[in-house]
């Protein structure tokens, strides 16, 4: 070969080597995600493909471009290990970052929050709504651990396993891994000290919760929570019927009954405490931490009879004795007969107007 034509050949071989890295910078090190916006989040469902993703990828305009994203995406075998779940991309992050990214299955984990619960269903709603799996999922793991778990939970009782508070888990978590890591925030909520105080009382922290539960129902007055526990606890060292109207709303069903009558009294139910003495089998809603804190922390009191007040702010009248109690529920009924005919006075006068 001429000098002259080596020279050419070396030359065209450095422009390609040249040309061939120049474009392996690119590919690697440009920006070529989210370029010029914010970041994003993007959900890669269960079983997808690499054709699913880059399928997410284009219809969201994420990727600037998917060809060099692609290329890379197969050199990193990324194609071959698809990991769902919800990512988060950074505005401006290279193709090799978004693949390292979604290669090691690294995630930002999302919040749950559950409170103002009755039933398993509406817990089930309230746990998923951000997460992967469905209700029902979530819903069939749960009744599953009540029957097999050796912890003293079953399908009545359960609810107590959950504190309402907000928590941090992965979008792609399964049901039993919610549940279990739900169960561990219950053993670090349930401390020595929590549990000392429930020995106390005679009670395990089921126990307590479930009372708590009730105590819940009935304080309208937060600041009223403990003395309304220790009314409820005298009852239940005396071996008197709770006689709670919320648990007998528990019974019916009927979460929108504002007014207990005689003929609810008769209900055939465990969940009745005007015929059954002692704890209903579950909790009538999710006791919140400053409900299950006021049984363990009730005030000292000797009162076994409570009626609302007559002011109808929410409070109510406290007395050990029955008499008493009898004389607090007329004034409350006399002050409850006005209010309703005040109230069917104002709405004549209002349709004669």
């Amino acid at each position: 070969m001429k000098p002259s034509k080596r020279l050419i050949f070396f030359l065209l071989i450095s422009i390609l080597m040249i040309s061939f890295a120049f474009y392996a910078y690119q590919i690697c090190y440009t920006p070529n995600v989210l370029v010029q916006k914010k970041d994003r989040q993007i959900i890669i469902p269960r079983g997808a493909s690499f054709k699913d993703v880059q399928g997410i990828l284009h219809e969201q305009d994420i990727v600037q471009d998917l060809i060099s994203f692609s290329f890379l995406s197969r050199l990193m075998d990324y194609d071959k290990s698809i990991k769902s779940g919800r990512y988060v991309l950074r505005a401006n992050m290279t193709n090799l970052q978004a693949i390292r990214l979604l290669r090691s299955g690294e995630q930002e984990p999302v919040k749950i929050t559950f409170n103002n619960v009755r039933l398993i269903s509406e817990l089930s709603e309230k746990i998923t709504k951000n997460l992967l799996m469905k209700p029902a999922e979530f819903e069939a793991a749960l009744v599953q651990f009540a029957m097999t778990n050796k912890y003293g939970f079953n399908k009545d009782n359960v609810l107590t396993m959950f504190i309402p508070n907000t928590y941090e888990v992965y979008y792609q978590s399964s049901p039993e891994e919610v549940i279990e890591r739900l169960y561990g925030e219950y053993k670090n909520f349930w401390n020595a000290d929590r549990k000392a105080k429930a020995d106390k009382l005679g009670m395990t922290p089921i126990e307590v919760s479930i009372l708590a539960s009730i105590v819940q129902a009935e304080s309208v007055k937060k600041e009223e929570a403990p003395i309304i526990a220790s009314l409820y606890l005298n009852r239940l060292k005396q071996g008197m019927p709770l006689q709670a109207d919320p648990t007998l709303v528990f019974a019916v069903g009927d979460f929108s009954l504002k007014r207990v009558l005689n003929e609810h009294k008769e209900i055939d139910s465990p969940y009745n405490t005007y015929k059954n003495a002692g704890l209903p089998p579950g909790p009538i809603n999710m006791a919140e931490i400053r409900s299950i804190d006021a049984v363990l922390n009730h005030a000292d009191t000797n009162y076994l009879y409570m009626c609302a007040k007559e002011d109808f702010s929410g409070n109510h009248n406290f007395t050990n004795s029955y008499k008493q109690h009898m004389n607090n529920a007329i004034k409350y009924q006399r002050a409850l007969e006005r209010e309703i005919k005040i109230g069917q006075a104002r709405r004549r006068a209002e349709q004669n107007k």
